[in-house]
């Protein structure tokens, strides 16, 4: 079992599509809680340069709510981060964590059910771009 799923645009911007990733999620249910802009950052703190990279922190209020009533310590996993980074042929990457993959290290049926709906949300956030 693969640990994301992923998908590479042509013909658009860095830019847009981090504003379509963020429009995707927002329609099924994601807010983005963090956005840390990694090419930024490299640049600040090592004074090397590095491709466009963000980092998005996606949190579904509802789910995320299910998912700490069911296991308290697993705020240590969320929220689930989803990439958008320039490839070397001048498209743009996006990846999603799978949370049922990540989730499998609790042992908790309730959880795990919780997981699998968060990792559809994501699969049709990623299909749709």
């Amino acid at each position: 079992m693969t640990y994301y799923f992923a998908k590479t645009l042509s013909g658009k911007g860095f830019d847009q599509v981090v504003a379509q990733v963020t429009d995707a999620l927002k329609d099924e249910g994601f807010g983005i809680l963090t956005e840390i802009d990694v090419r930024t950052t490299i640049k600040k703190k090592l004074g090397k340069d590095f491709r466009d990279y963000r980092i998005l922190g996606a949190c579904n209020p509802s789910l995320a709510h299910q998912a700490l009533q069911a296991e308290d310590k697993i705020g240590t996993m969320l929220p689930c981060n989803v990439i958008v980074q320039a490839t070397e042929d001048g498209g743009v990457e996006v990846a999603a964590v799978d949370p049922a993959a990540s989730m499998q290290a609790v042992d908790n049926p309730e959880l795990a059910r919780i997981a699998e709906a968060v990792r559809d949300k994501l699969k049709l956030v990623i299909e749709r771009l």
